[in-house]
């Protein structure tokens, strides 16, 4: 990320900054990584520590089947059931240790509460639905194909514009950032990075609210989603202005990066963050070697598992595919194209794809919402169809 600022802020900072009745406003750091990261300085009307009541807690673990793992899965998250509620829509599928990624169908927009994920950065992708995302630092709008970054800690609410939607969350236990190979030693994105600083969405329309009653907070901190009443509105800053702050980035604006022969998954990269990868996959061009075979290699997963989220249009290297479908290739064995899908990828001009990928160093584990919607037979289908389905009359 870099610099941005919204409404007023002192000449300098850690210095006095009155209201027009000459009440010192509130300074707030917004920080990552304790003091050595990204921060931001946030401007409050009111203090943002003023708690009115702490409720129970209640959990939100995600329930892990202990099932074997290496095994390719397939998973069809569009028949994840829409719930209402936002929080409550939320069904992680796919778990470790550094993210987890949550699919989520909400009906209705956050309007009698606030959320506050303290546990991680969250990565939203609209696949369907438009509206925008609510916080202290501004609006962000989004639409689909939009990824929504929001940094942990960050309180929002999201507002849909119909009942219609589905995301696909990545949830992070380290920042999300873009990658360093594309930044230079200023944290400028460079000449041959596939996107750049105009293709970020900042927040916009600094709103301040200067009330005060009791609002609800839903706070996550260690798979726990704590209840908080808090005396003042939490959209109460004059403004703010550092390096943290909620951003969209259109998956649509990812230009991709092609060559002679085809190019390996890296080339696909967005964000990455401790032990994982975001990716992206958009149409482009295929390769243009005269004996180039546009449909991706077989390879071998030693390192990392990998997670497929499809999003719209043609996958040349896969048969039956669904929207909001999920693939799963676990370290440990080799996967590629399915029968037939090689040599019928040869000498076609590009790819009409979209599809989100997660790479993650450690194994993924398969929650009880994933083993509800899998399709089991999904390890089969690189077999020949006659291997599938002998031939019974011989």
């Amino acid at each position: 990320m870099h610099y941005h600022s919204l409404g007023q802020v002192p000449p300098k900072r850690h210095t006095q900054f009155r209201k027009p009745n000459g009440e010192l406003y509130h300074e707030e750091l917004f920080s990552t990584e304790g003091f050595s990261d990204l921060h931001s300085l946030l401007y409050h009307v009111n203090a943002p520590t003023q708690i009115v009541q702490v409720g129970e807690p209640y959990s939100v673990a995600p329930k892990v089947m202990a099932d074997k793992q290496l095994k390719h899965r397939s998973l069809k998250g569009f028949e994840v059931a829409p719930e209402e509620d936002y929080l409550k829509s939320r069904k992680p599928v796919l778990v470790n240790n550094d993210c987890k990624i949550i699919l989520a169908a909400p009906r209705k927009s956050m309007t009698d509460y606030f959320f506050k994920n303290a546990d991680a950065d969250e990565c939203i992708f609209i696949h369907k639905g438009t509206g925008r995302l609510k916080t202290m630092y501004g609006v962000v709008e989004f639409e689909y194909g939009d990824y929504v970054v929001v940094p942990r800690g960050t309180v929002y609410q999201l507002e849909f514009d119909q009942e219609d939607n589905r995301l696909f969350i990545v949830e992070s236990y380290s920042p999300i950032i873009t990658p360093k190979r594309y930044r230079n030693d200023y944290g400028q994105l460079m000449e041959h990075a596939p996107f750049c600083e105009r293709d970020i969405r900042k927040p916009e329309l600094l709103e301040t609210h200067d009330e005060q009653g009791e609002f609800l907070f839903y706070i996550k901190k260690q798979d726990q989603v704590y209840p908080y009443t808090y005396l003042n509105h939490p959209f109460d800053l004059v403004g703010w202005d550092g390096y943290v702050y909620p951003y969209a980035f259109s998956i649509h604006n990812f230009e991709p990066i092609t060559g002679r022969v085809h190019q390996p998954p890296p080339v696909h990269q967005t964000f990455a963050a401790r032990n994982f990868v975001i990716c992206s996959f958009v149409p482009r061009l295929y390769d243009y070697h005269p004996l180039a075979i546009p449909a991706p290699y077989n390879h071998s997963n030693i390192d990392s598992d990998e997670v497929l989220y499809y999003v719209d249009g043609d996958f040349m290297s896969r048969k039956h595919v669904e929207k909001g479908m999920i693939t799963l290739h676990p370290g440990g064995i080799p996967h590629g194209p399915h029968p037939g899908t090689v040599e019928k990828s040869i000498g076609k001009q590009g790819t009409h794809e979209l599809a989100v990928m997660v790479d993650t160093f450690k194994p993924l584990q398969l929650t009880e919402h994933a083993v509800g919607i899998e399709d089991r037979d999904y390890y089969k289908s690189w077999l020949p169809e006659e291997v599938k389905s002998p031939n019974t009359d011989a």
